[in-house]
């Protein structure tokens, strides 16, 4: 008895414990992608707090292993979708932003000091960004190092069309830059257009991958709670070996699912703050 209440004790730790990691925290300020980034130190909690308590509810510890690895893995299949979405709000954030400079300027104002004045009412999917090249030109950082910035931080080749064009205006004094940003705010929408209908002939694919995950996730969770001696052969040595292969092939189908469907990322033709 004293050893299933510690059992009991613990599963329901390390599940009060996934819990209060899941649970978004206050919003965070947005910082640049970086490809490699870490695993997020909330998911990794879950991860580990959800795998304890799979390997202390079953006694496997492949199950504990496999229950960690679903946390840890599931959000990044699944979430191609999810992704599209922001970066195609992002490209409606630019074109605001593209249209709000070309306003500003026709106002008799500099470049920099539109881009100073629009960061101030920044369209909601680039706000963080533009307050980042704010701070930058207010710290003296030259024109054109801040906007190339700027682009690795947005990490798409429609901004670096408007950066670019932006940077030849401020080297090289260009003119008729209100017609340009006018060209590119355009072909930006234009985009955007063309990727939501990408997007939406995508969305069924993503469906029914997540519909596969969360039936194959569910049907194991009940046969664990309502059928245990169905699954009591994975309680040996050689069962243990057995669901870690099948948890191998189940993740890699998914993995396959996913990357039918996940969108390639265009090439980019502005790199580096430096040049």
């Amino acid at each position: 008895m004293l050893v299933g209440a510690a059992l009991g004790a613990l599963v329901g730790a390390s599940l009060a414990a996934a819990l209060g990691a899941l649970v978004p925290g206050p919003p965070q300020p947005r910082l640049p992608r970086a490809s490699g980034s870490p695993v997020p130190a909330r998911r990794a909690v879950a991860a580990l707090a959800v795998g304890l308590a799979a390997g202390l509810a079953t006694t496997w510890p492949m199950a504990g292993v496999l229950a960690a690895g679903a946390v840890l893995g599931l959000p990044v299949l699944l979430g191609g979708g999810r992704q599209a979405r922001d970066v195609i709000g992002r490209l409606e954030a630019l074109a605001a932003w593209t249209e709000m400079l070309r306003d500003t300027m026709a106002g008799a104002a500099g470049l920099v000091q539109a881009i100073m004045a629009s960061a101030e009412v920044a369209p909601a999917g680039m706000g963080a960004e533009l307050d980042r090249l704010a701070g930058r030109l207010a710290g003296r950082v030259p024109l054109a190092t801040a906007l190339r910035q700027l682009a690795d931080e947005l990490d798409d080749p429609a901004a670096d069309a408007v950066v670019a064009a932006l940077v030849l205006a401020a080297e090289a004094r260009a003119g008729q830059l209100g017609e340009v940003l006018s060209e590119l705010a355009r072909s930006t929408r234009e985009e955007v257009a063309m990727r939501q209908r990408v997007e939406a002939s995508r969305a069924r694919a993503w469906s029914a991958t997540r519909t596969v995950a969360g039936v194959s996730i569910g049907f194991v969770v009940m046969a664990a709670l309502a059928a245990h001696r169905f699954l009591q052969p994975y309680g040996t040595v050689a069962g243990q070996a057995v669901l870690l292969v099948v948890g191998a092939v189940f993740a890699a189908g998914l993995w396959l699912m996913a990357s039918m469907v996940r969108p390639r990322r265009p090439e980019r033709f502005l790199r580096g703050s430096e040049g």
